[in-house]
């Protein structure tokens, strides 16, 4: 186990974490599970979302089943909740925690391509929206022609993410909540300047029915439920908590700080969809709702995204920066940081240059569920067969003494319910550019979000059940005569 130096690791906003993956010892931890609501909520009142929610009605849905399942997606936000319990239980990153379930040298395969490429991904997919809404206003106003405007708003951006990052969970924590309100109201005001005209009336001209509606229903609700099933990070920003708080607390915070927000700018979304046409929404709702917001409120909205973009991707890229160093990198977590945020920056500057905001965001999050939704449901799966508790200290035993060496370092349970999980979420995957063989079977129904959970929640379940129970029991054993000859010794255990 990495040492931890007391005098070391201060988790303050005026100063950069140093911490990466070390255990959080029981001296450091503090603050209260209600404070994670800011911690999700500022990421998710996004702009981004009403792109999200307006591409349900140009499906062809109606408002009130693009509503439907704005809510039922928002809901899968319990799963990010239940996986920021184990870290208070372990004290360290998921990246680390998650060792448990695919063994030493499965995890670094599993997080040396979801822990940080994918979200190099994510970071540019973000980055792309604040992008073309600075550049946009730039060179509305003539101060820039829209390519060197793209490039610069991107740089901004990324460094003030990198910054986000390097400070790390103390300013995260603390700023956040001033985010969060600052965000609101901006976003409220803006949508008290639309609503009057919005179509409360709106009904598609060719209602969907039979086969093409369950298609359009099942797309829409894979590209929605991608947003919580990417959110596997959510135990980094709760490992500081005190190892006594309530679960239940952490996952409400957790979960109600993402869906709410989430949910809400999703409907907002599909009811903007009813004023603005189908061919201004291709590259993103916001720059129709430029045109319809007076000179005033223009410039705010813009910072609005901007500031969201910078919340998601600086929570993104902190918890990402710790994958390195849980693969075994010899990488301190700020240069790290760096690392991942160079890279998201030079995938944004290729996408705001070949691609529509549009497309690019529901293609992305769509072939993403085939990582997202089977790791997402081991990970889940993996706390309610151990009930949340954690060996920390072997967590960083990396040989075969530790408890999670398992075969060779692999864990054959874990590795096999989420590539099974992936293969078989495929085969129902409906795409731009891919469609699963019993998708196009069914008329292009996409069920590769349900089906992806059920089948690496179920497999992983059946293979690993008997394993964990096994290490629980010789754990508790182990701590029970750790506890006895404490008490033979006269030691208060």
């Amino acid at each position: 186990m990495p040492a931890s130096a007391h005098s070391e690791y201060i988790d303050s906003a005026k100063t950069p974490e140093v911490r990466g993956i070390e255990i959080v010892t029981e001296s450091e931890r503090h603050g209260r599970a209600r404070d994670l609501f800011a911690v999700w909520a500022a990421p998710n009142i996004s702009v981004l979302n009403f792109t999200v929610g307006a591409s349900l009605t140009i499906m062809g849905l109606e408002v009130w089943q693009s509503i439907l399942i704005s809510i039922a997606a928002s809901l899968l936000w319990i799963l990010p909740g239940i996986v920021a319990i184990s870290g208070p239980a372990a004290g360290t990153s998921g990246s680390v925690i998650q060792r448990a379930i695919y063994g030493i040298r499965g995890n670094k395969v599993v997080i040396a391509f979801y822990g940080w490429f994918i979200s190099g991904v994510f970071l540019a997919l973000n980055w792309v929206a604040s992008s073309f809404m600075g550049a946009e206003l730039l060179s509305r106003w003539g101060w820039l022609p829209k390519p060197a405007a793209l490039v610069l708003v991107t740089i901004v951006v990324a460094g003030i993410t990198l910054l986000v990052a390097i400070f790390g969970h103390g300013l995260i924590l603390r700023a956040y909540g001033f985010i969060t309100i600052g965000l609101f109201i901006i976003f409220l005001v803006v949508s008290g300047f639309i609503i009057s005209d919005i179509d409360w009336s709106f009904v598609q001209p060719e209602p969907l029915h039979g086969v093409a509606l369950w298609s359009a229903v099942s797309i829409g609700f894979a590209i929605q439920a991608s947003s919580p099933l990417s959110f596997s990070n959510s135990a980094d920003m709760a490992r500081y908590l005190p190892k006594d708080t309530k679960p239940w607390g952490i996952i409400a915070a957790t979960a109600l700080g993402g869906a709410l927000p989430g949910a809400a700018f999703y409907i907002i979304g599909v009811f903007m969809a009813t004023i603005v046409p189908p061919a201004s929404l291709d590259a993103g709702i916001e720059f129709a709702l430029l045109d319809m917001l007076p000179m005033w409120l223009a410039p705010l909205f813009v910072i609005g995204v901007i500031t969201t973009t910078i919340a998601l991707n600086g929570m993104t890229t902190y918890t990402a920066s710790m994958a390195f160093q849980s693969i075994g990198i010899p990488i301190r977590r700020i240069p790290s940081a760096i690392v991942i945020g160079v890279l998201g920056a030079a995938f944004t500057l290729y996408l705001v240059n070949a691609t529509s905001l549009l497309s690019a965001v529901n293609l992305m999050l769509q072939v993403l569920i085939l990582i997202s939704a089977p790791t997402m449901a081991v990970y889940v799966s993996d706390i309610l067969l151990r009930r949340n508790r954690y060996d920390g200290p072997g967590l960083f035993i990396e040989n075969s003494s530790g408890p999670f060496w398992f075969h060779g370092g692999w864990s054959l349970a874990g590795m096999s319910a989420a590539i099974a999980g992936a293969v078989t979420g495929s085969l129902f995957m409906t795409t731009e550019i891919f469609t699963g063989p019993i998708a196009a079977a069914t008329g292009f129904v996409d069920l590769s979000v349900p089906v992806s959970l059920i089948v690496s929640a179920g497999l992983y379940i059946a293979f690993a059940g008997r394993g964990v129970s096994r290490q629980l029991a010789a754990r508790s054993q182990s701590e029970s005569c750790t506890m006895t000859a404490n008490t033979t010794q006269g030691v208060t255990p």
